[in-house]
């Protein structure tokens, strides 16, 4: 975090990064921790058997990898984890938390950006829908001489008999933000959340409590809301159909590296699922609907791009049209983005909020 200057550079969070060296994760991470086996699973790491895979799994070198500490028997994914050092200490500093606030946070998971907030804040209320995740987080936290009230239940309902609150952050993925957490959340206070599969905003409340509004912050993946099918990954969907088209096109897919325009694919397209892996001469996209559907493009010396693509729907037409509308509307970038959410609806605009749905 150091190395790489990501300490939040505002005199308003410099409490965040005493508070997360002075708070070690380790502290909050269960004695079975997870890791990718390479292949296609996830491998069970057990502090008394390997202890120093354990620790490395708990401190990764990459101050952007989370610590997964519980997979699904439905599906095999991870379904709770220690969220990554920098994502953390962003939407932290996005959340603009003052001494004396009043905090709700949805998704309790192992209790340490609980333990965070209540360095900080007058009141700390934590939502975890798992009963064992909760009880065993209540623990830590009261370890740590930490005042967290944490309950079991529906996140999505928030805490209303403890509103209204300062602040509202989550720490899972929503599309839709619940409507209970602007109503729970003062006039002018301010909610940050991960939104689908890419990206986190950060909302105030309108002064009459009818709106929230606010603009994108940063990229961060994040696990969604327990339930929600997370899809099939693109190996998978790959292996079940097989290619029926292949095509030559002029795209200069080194732009997809950068994250402005697959942040605006992820927008006006949200069911494609947009990857870049490196290869030689630039990099190969991937995208797939997380069903049936397929395409890879890859760089070509002479500036071209080979894709080729299976399932039912074309899905690379679908990222191009997202790629032309986004060219059209001047390549906008990811902080030009921002979310609109009311009782009734929830729209993502680019410029300002008046502009209307960021739709082609």
């Amino acid at each position: 975090m150091d190395a790489q200057g990501l300490w939040p550079s505002d005199s308003d969070s410099s409490w965040i990064r005493p508070a997360v060296l002075g708070l070690p994760r380790d502290r909050f991470a269960p004695d079975r921790v997870f890791v990718w086996d390479g292949v296609s699973a996830y491998a069970a790491v057990d502090r008394a058997k390997d202890l120093w895979e354990w620790a490395d799994a708990v401190y990764p070198a990459s101050p952007y990898e989370a610590t997964n500490t519980q997979i699904s028997e439905i599906d095999g994914l991870p379904s709770s984890s220690i969220s990554c050092t920098a994502v953390v200490a962003d939407m932290l500093d996005s959340l603009m938390l003052e001494e004396g606030h009043r905090v709700l946070e949805l998704g309790t998971g192992a209790g340490w950006n609980a333990g965070l907030l209540a360095r900080r804040a007058d009141l700390v209320v934590s939502v975890e829908i798992d009963p064992e995740l909760a009880d065993a987080a209540a623990v830590r936290l009261k370890q740590a001489g930490l005042d967290v009230e944490v309950r079991t239940g529906d996140a999505a309902r928030g805490a209303a008999d403890r509103a209204p609150f300062d602040r509202v952050i989550a720490t899972y993925a929503v599309e839709r933000v619940p409507w209970a957490w602007v109503e729970q959340t003062r006039p002018g206070g301010r909610i940050v959340t991960p939104w689908g599969r890419l990206g986190h905003v950060a909302l105030t409340v309108s002064d009459d409590g009818r709106a929230a509004v606010g603009w994108v912050q940063g990229l961060a993946t994040f696990m969604p809301a327990r339930g929600v099918d997370q899809g099939l990954a693109f190996h998978a969907v790959q292996a079940e159909a097989p290619v029926s088209r292949k095509a030559t096109v002029h795209r200069d897919l080194a732009l997809f590296a950068e994250r402005h325009l697959l942040f605006a694919v992820r927008v006006s397209h949200p069911h494609l699922r947009v990857t870049t892996t490196p290869v030689d001469g630039g990099v190969a996209v991937n995208v797939h609907d997380g069903a049936s559907s397929w395409a890879c493009a890859v760089p070509q010396s002479d500036g071209t791009a080979l894709v080729t693509g299976g399932g039912p729907r074309d899905v690379w037409a679908e990222t191009s049209e997202g790629w032309d509308h986004w060219e059209a509307r001047g390549r906008p970038e990811l902080w030009d983005f921002g979310m609109t959410v009311t009782a009734e609806a929830q729209f993502v605009w680019a410029g300002r909020p008046e502009h209307g749905p960021y739709t082609p």
